[in-house]
């Protein structure tokens, strides 16, 4: 099945701060009021226009989608001329803070509309950032391929993007830690055809991935070495005592996950939120399934249980 391929999005570029020129795009529909309005933060070394399909199916729906390419990726990396870097300093930080000021502009153009945040695995992690920082600018979180890490792992890949940096530069591709972060999420794949099929049991999704020259690229040391500062702080108790306790989440992750240890990751975040007086909290399992549950062989299942959610929330 395929929704309303045609749709062509709206193009628009923000100026952060710092002068970064941040691309987005939205997915909306002139003839109708939205219901409400998703903002998606997509995955490590991909892009948001990977979410067509999906944004065309919530337009179908009367939720309109807005998503921007994050720093060092998709239009945004390449007018910048960085693929895989976020910036010089507080790369990750200031990556969070394009998340606000999108929901910012979500918001000034649809007031009184409630703004759904969809984070999808290193857009999972920047979104856990966010509502911990800006959390009562949302009606709701969406956490898609999430997952754990615990402290000394996040300690030791410091370490090593330290190292990294000083033998081959900030902004210079590390395959020493991108073979760290990706190396083994194949291993329990049966039958592997290719290295990235722990990302869905859909051969052509997995094909146009490989093939998208914007997508599965080896980002800089200096980027791990964010994400590295990224992950400490999601983690930290004292920073998520600041997330607003009635928010509503949403966990989804296929139970053969290798971002969310096959759930047992997911699990830990959630019971961590729980412990912490987070609420509202429900979750969704998928048996079988891998990371990019929005391109699985059930994502008809998927969309239709998010859209659920959704109307919950209106």
């Amino acid at each position: 099945m395929k929704w309303g391929t045609n749709m062509e999005p709206l193009i628009e570029w923000l100026t952060a701060p710092d002068k970064e020129q941040i691309y987005l795009q939205k997915w909306t529909n002139n003839s109708k009021k939205p219901k409400a309005i998703i903002q998606i933060a997509h995955g490590m070394v991909e892009h948001i226009k990977r979410y067509q399909p999906f944004a065309d199916y919530l337009v179908e729906n009367d939720i309109f989608v807005y998503g921007n390419d994050h720093r060092g990726h998709g239009k945004t990396g390449e007018t910048s001329g960085l693929m895989g870097y976020f910036a010089d300093e507080q790369g990750f930080e200031k990556s969070v803070d394009d998340l606000y000021d999108v929901t910012s502009i979500i918001k000034q153009e649809f007031p009184d509309v409630p703004v759904i945040l969809f984070g999808h695995s290193m857009g999972s992690f920047l979104a856990r950032r966010y509502i911990q920082k800006y959390s009562k600018a949302l009606d709701g979180l969406i956490l898609s391929g999430t997952g754990y890490h615990p402290a000394m792992t996040i300690k030791f890949g410091k370490l090593i993007a330290k190292r990294e940096i000083r033998k081959v530069g900030r902004t210079e591709p590390s395959s020493l830690l991108n073979a760290l972060a990706f190396g083994a999420f194949n291993k329990k794949i049966r039958n592997a055809e290719t290295k990235f099929d722990w990302l869905t049991r859909d051969k052509e999704q997995v094909k146009l991935y490989m093939d998208d020259p914007l997508t599965g690229f080896t980002p800089s040391a200096a980027f791990f070495h964010d994400l590295f500062d990224g992950l400490k702080m999601i983690n930290d108790q004292k920073l998520i005592k600041g997330v607003r306790k009635d928010l509503p989440i949403l966990f989804i992750s296929g139970d053969k996950d290798p971002v969310g240890n096959q759930t047992i990751g997911v699990k830990k975040v959630i019971n961590q939120y729980h412990k912490l007086g987070i609420g509202s909290i429900e979750s969704l399992f998928y048996k079988d399934g891998r990371h990019e549950l929005l391109n699985e062989i059930n994502k008809e299942e998927v969309y239709q249980d998010i859209v659920k959610w959704i109307r919950r929330r209106e």
